[in-house]
């Protein structure tokens, strides 16, 4: 390989591009096509691979990496422990539950007799949120001694599987039965409830189901509300996937009084803030 002095050096991100086993073709789009371009420069010059996931970039282990994680570690030479580590480390060594904001939240609803409000995309995607912050979020509000805990459910379908909202809403069910307090007041799949691009006609579907409890449909449960989405061919001959599940409200829910707390969970504030801004 020839030398080159005082040559520019570029550094290209190829943005979600990995080297898999190229055995394995089953979801591996990068495997099965055709890149001479990418095979000849691995064949003609020296390289080597990188981890870009879990404990190398500051995420828990296991936990795959993404856009935001990678360009944070590279920017700085070296790895950086992400929200999502450090939330999960103070739900494990306890400083969560001694958190003064949330705390001020959760004493506050129980002084005026409200209920609390819990938002957030379901989802263990760990990319905006993780289901255990949610669960540590229930168990903070019944070591507390709340009684009245709806949970506003944002569908993801993005950085999980697109109809793999059935398996996380059945779960926050079953969590929320053994914890003892929380139920699914409103599900919306995150095109509505986590937009960032100021498209407010979205954002207004899913505010008015979570503070008014105003919906085009009223669900008997969470899970039958969104096996309907699926099966509702109107807008889309091969239905819907859980990221444009339309706002829907769950029988039993009334909306927002006065009193009432909210927090949101989600610990990326992109396509958080609008609907914050919004409340």
């Amino acid at each position: 390989m020839a030398k080159l002095k005082n040559a520019p050096v570029a550094l290209i991100i190829m943005d979600g591009f990995g080297d898999g086993d190229p055995n394995d073709l089953k979801y591996n789009a990068i495997a099965m096509a055709k890149t001479p371009v990418l095979d000849g420069l691995m064949k003609e010059f020296q390289h080597t691979e990188i981890q870009a996931s879990g404990e190398y970039v500051g995420l828990p282990d296991g936990q795959m990496g993404n856009s935001e994680v990678g360009h944070t570690n590279i920017g700085a030479g070296r790895i950086v422990y992400q929200q999502l580590t450090r939330i999960t480390r103070d739900i494990k060594n306890g400083d969560f539950f001694k958190n003064k904001a949330l705390l001020t939240i959760v004493r506050g609803v129980k002084e005026h007799g409200g209920a609390l409000h819990v938002m957030g995309l379901v989802s263990p995607g760990g990319v905006h949120s993780h289901d255990d912050h949610l669960f540590a979020v229930l168990e903070l509000a019944k070591r507390e001694g709340l009684t009245e805990v709806w949970i506003h459910a944002f569908l993801d379908g993005r950085d999980v599987p697109p109809k793999s909202a059935q398996e996380y809403l059945e779960a926050v069910e079953k969590k929320a039965a053994e914890i003892g307090v929380g139920k699914i007041a409103t599900v919306s799949g995150r095109y509505y409830a986590m937009d960032r691009d100021k498209r407010w006609e979205r954002e207004q579907l899913a505010y008015e189901a979570i503070a008014h409890a105003k919906a085009k449909t009223v669900a008997k449960s969470a899970v039958a509300g969104l096996l309907a989405s699926y099966a509702d061919t109107s807008e889309k001959p091969e239905g819907v996937t859980d990221e444009f599940v339309v706002p829907f409200v769950v029988e039993g829910y009334h909306g927002m009084k006065n009193g009432d707390g909210a927090i949101f969970y989600n610990f990326r504030p992109d396509r958080a803030r609008q609907l914050t801004h919004a409340f």
